[in-house]
């Protein structure tokens, strides 16, 4: 990644280019506790992930919903494994949450803006909270589907918010650690979700799965509760109006005195006057100093998708059964390495017994690999690259093209995996590599940088640079950046 470059008034300098100025602040309880609550609205996005790959492998549920697809699994043994699950309505069941995501994130870039980050996340809560109830009760698979876009608008509401809420609470050094507990709280949701599942396919009656996607409720009423009782950010009172209100929260979330602050705060309030003067965000995405934020919020979630791991979240207990695993060691695939281990020597009935261990240690790599890299980087570094005065239209291309792609993915996994067999992780390896070099050579270091200054890394960007306005349109505490 490409070195920062020294600017004026000692601001940021480059590897050898002397003190690097920060604003003063700590890591208060304040801060850490509204950030880790805020940053759990990922819950629902997790659970969903998780719960949506196991209830589809439970035959229960495929005989009420998914008749031909439960009779292939069940009753056609002479099918070809691998297009056992080639069903459009299945895919649908999965995609039209991302569809509706994608839909509802437009919709919450501007409450985002408008109404404050924390508004966004409780309207998040509320309307997932009504499709994981239409989902418990469903009857049909009208009444399915209708559920899981509720579902969809209440992700595309908290995905937008949530990222944008944690940027703009933590001080610039602990901002990447306190983002990545949105990664964490997603793979916790999924967690819990393949363990909800493994122990509702036990219940008598065949009933089990209105548990598992009734469940999706508990975690929206907590993200709800959470951002009942949220602080707003500095930089959504600031957008208000409430100009003493942000001085004060900021203080507190930093730690320091008011003197202290006068340099943050003075920024932000810069940054949201020139924010205001913006009448068409949307519009100046467009113009070319915003270019190299815009290619960002793209690609980035766009790539993030063509790692396949969400294909692999869905599609767990799926392909394992695939792979000739019972249904319980499909459903324990992704809780432990150990446990998966043992279940595939136990129950696999169509691979060697090396050949599992094999193949479940892959995966459990694979997913571990992107939990510390594309997973949480991929929500972070969009969230945060964004001046203000773009911030909530260019976060929601991110949300969107990330639901999006997960919603074209989804949409054509199964057929693909019933066409291309193996070769399907090929085409997706193939991606991972191009992906790497691009991230490698195009996107600049941020860590440490002040969310309002980020701009500079841009400027110190050897391709970048050529997109930024010469004249310096920011000043803080007198100094021109």
């Amino acid at each position: 990644m490409a070195p920062l470059v020294g600017i004026k008034a000692g601001r940021f300098m480059g590897p050898n280019g002397g003190d690097r100025l920060e604003y003063p602040g700590k890591l208060t309880w304040s801060v850490l506790i509204s950030c880790v609550l805020g940053a759990m609205g990922g819950l629902i996005f997790g659970y969903d992930i998780g719960i949506s790959g196991g209830v589809t492998s439970m035959p229960t549920f495929l005989e009420k919903f998914f008749p031909s697809v439960y009779k292939k699994e069940e009753l056609d043994k002479s099918t070809n494994q691998y297009c056992k699950f080639d069903s459009q309505i299945l895919t649908l069941f999965t995609s039209s949450l991302y569809l509706a995501a994608l839909v509802s994130s437009l919709v919450a870039s501007y409450a985002t803006r408008r109404f404050g980050r924390r508004v966004s996340m409780l309207v998040g809560g509320l309307i997932f909270m009504a499709g994981a109830i239409l989902n418990a009760f469903a009857v049909n698979i009208l009444m399915l589907i209708f559920g899981r876009i509720f579902l969809g608008f209440g992700v595309g509401f908290a995905s937008q918010s949530v990222p944008i809420y944690v940027s703009e609470m933590a001080p610039c050094r602990h901002r990447g650690a306190l983002n990545n507990v949105f990664q964490l709280s997603i793979t916790i949701g999924i967690l819990v979700a393949n363990v909800v599942n493994y122990f509702t396919a036990k219940i008598e009656g065949g009933w089990g799965w209105r548990v598992s996607l009734g469940g999706a409720a508990i975690p929206a009423i907590f993200i709800s509760a959470v951002a009942w009782i949220l602080p707003n950010t500095p930089n959504s009172m600031i957008e208000k109006g409430e100009l003493q209100q942000a001085r004060e929260m900021l203080c507190r979330i930093r730690g320091v005195s008011d003197s202290e602050i006068e340099a943050e705060y003075t920024d932000l309030v810069a940054a949201s006057e020139a924010s205001r003067r913006v009448q068409h965000p949307w519009r100046n995405l467009r113009l070319r100093e915003y270019r190299p934020q815009l290619v960002m919020s793209i690609l980035i979630p766009a790539l993030q998708q063509l790692t396949g791991i969400n294909v692999v979240m869905f599609y767990a207990p799926v392909l394992f059964q695939s792979l000739g695993f019972g249904n319980n060691a499909s459903l324990l695939s992704l809780l432990s390495p150990v446990l998966s281990i043992f279940w595939s020597i136990r129950e696999c009935d169509r691979l060697a017994e090396w050949y599992s261990i094999i193949v479940v240690m892959c995966i459990c790599i694979y997913v571990s690999a992107f939990a510390w890299s594309w997973g949480p980087l991929g929500w972070l570094v969009p969230s945060e690259i964004f001046p203000l005065e773009i911030r909530s239209a260019a976060q929601s291309i991110t949300v969107s093209v990330n639901m999006f792609f997960t919603f074209g993915v989804a949409e054509v996994f199964l057929s693909m995996l019933c066409g291309l067999k193996y070769g399907l992780f090929i085409f997706f390896s193939v991606f991972v590599a191009i992906m790497t070099v691009f991230i490698y050579v195009f996107l600049p270091e941020t860590k440490g940088i002040p969310i309002e200054e980020m701009r500079v890394v841009w400027k110190g960007h050897w391709y970048w640079k050529r997109f930024m306005p010469d004249h310096d349109d920011q000043e803080v505490n007198g100094n021109s950046v």
